[in-house]
């Protein structure tokens, strides 16, 4: 049992949990919590090693025990250690470190998404959720845009990096990107065409700008057109995450009309 934090297991999910440039570096991040920690095993994701204790209920000790029956690498830590890494406020007795293997992008796609200077984890994370119930294809979170990989993403996403592919790009790359996929950059802004009027059937890449900065000026070279929302009342408007999952479920609805 591990229970001091000077351990190397412990220091690296702290490194981990604490620094983009380390979960880069190491090629891995932290998932905690019974549910994510399930989505992992069932996606048969890499996972380098999982740390527990007595605290963890009936359901993740049956997982974490199948898991050392196939010489995956478990430890059991005391419930000290455990909260002292545990990002939450009531830990559930289970985290794992795993591999950020990439998921490959589908030939010829024709829905992508682009958070753009997406800085809220909350918002980031609501993204990635409603990308992967909504048909998207693939991600590319250009360089404002937070860490798809730290912790609250993560828990935002409930699961989604388990089944989106999701890449870290410049905007010269996404750029080739875009044109090699032959997809129509749209970015969504309040002074753009309704998305009620907008073909969202096409090949597309839609961009969700920041709600207190809206798209870069590099999403915007990039664009050929500009979407919005329409809504009633003073709102002026929503925040990245409901926006851009209503653009998505949107795309979704006419793509499945379309059949």
């Amino acid at each position: 049992m591990i229970t001091s934090n000077q351990n190397s297991k412990i220091k690296l999910v702290r490194a981990l949990l604490g620094r983009a440039k380390e979960r880069r570096e190491a090629g891995a991040f932290v998932v905690e919590g019974v549910r994510l920690f399930e989505e992992a095993v069932q996606a048969k994701w890499s996972i380098r090693f999982v740390l527990f204790d007595e605290t963890l209920n009936e359901r993740g000790k049956s997982k974490v025990a199948g898991l050392r029956s196939q010489g995956v690498d478990v430890e059991e830590v005391s419930p000290s250690v455990m909260k002292s890494i545990s990002e939450t406020d009531a830990p559930q007795g289970v985290l794992a470190v795993l591999a950020n293997t990439q998921l490959p992008i589908p030939e010829s796609p024709n829905f992508i998404l682009i958070p753009d200077q997406i800085r809220d984890p909350g918002n980031l994370g609501t993204l990635l959720r409603s990308a992967a119930a909504t048909g998207v294809q693939a991600v590319l979170i250009p360089p404002e845009t937070t860490d798809a990989f730290a912790p609250k993403v993560v828990r935002a996403g409930m699961g989604a990096h388990f089944r989106l592919p999701i890449r870290a790009m410049s905007w010269e790359e996404i750029d080739k990107f875009v044109k090699l996929e032959g997809l129509k950059v749209l970015i969504a802004d309040m002074d753009g065409v309704s998305c009620w009027e907008t073909d969202l059937r096409q090949r597309v890449a839609l961009v969700i700008g920041s709600e207190a900065d809206g798209a870069s000026e590099s999403a915007r070279k990039m664009a050929v057109g500009k979407i919005c929302i329409p809504m009633t009342g003073d709102v002026e408007s929503l925040n990245a995450g409901v926006a851009g999952s209503v653009l998505m479920f949107e795309a979704m609805r006419q793509r499945a009309v379309s059949r």
